[in-house]
């Protein structure tokens, strides 16, 4: 059943280690390819520091409301967040970001896993998606990274 627990769980698993697969096997000039312009250059580094530093958060943000809270703040403001862990972990290496990567993922994938069908109707506020359900929310975390993925691969593939 696409919105079971297992599934969800299932897909995050699997989505993160093609990721996984994929950053293992980055030359470290792909690394520093240019992926994003707009906000500072974002590298492929950068996008694998996002990735570890939004689901830290995520997993925070869908405990509390599996837990009955709110989820993220009204006033929580993305850019700001995405910047400052940039910076948090900006002399962080590669090899130690793909190891955070595969440690968060695990937990996010436990997360999941330990969730029960009436958990995923609850509803909360997503940082990006305002009050939505944490199913939604769990499924546009590995749709989130897979979008990223795609940008990534046009660059250092083309």
């Amino acid at each position: 059943m696409p919105d079971s627990p297992i599934f969800i769980s299932e897909k995050l698993k699997t989505e993160g280690e093609k990721i996984y697969t994929f950053f293992a096997a980055l030359t470290p000039e792909q690394w520093q390819q240019t992926v994003y312009g707009e906000e500072g250059p974002w590298t492929a580094r950068s996008i694998l520091a996002h990735f570890v530093s939004a689901e830290q958060g995520f997993l925070k943000i869908f405990a509390s409301i599996r837990d009955g809270g709110p989820g993220a703040s009204d006033d929580f403001d993305i850019d700001r967040f995405n910047a400052s862990q940039q910076a948090k972990l900006a002399e962080v290496t590669s090899a130690e970001l793909l190891a955070r990567y595969v440690v968060t993922r695990a937990q996010m994938v436990d997360f999941a896993a330990s969730l029960d069908q009436a958990d995923l109707e609850k509803t909360g506020r997503h940082p990006a998606l305002g009050i939505t359900s944490l199913g939604e929310m769990l499924k546009m975390v590995y749709l989130h990274n897979i979008m990223h993925l795609r940008d990534l691969k046009k660059v250092v593939s083309g």
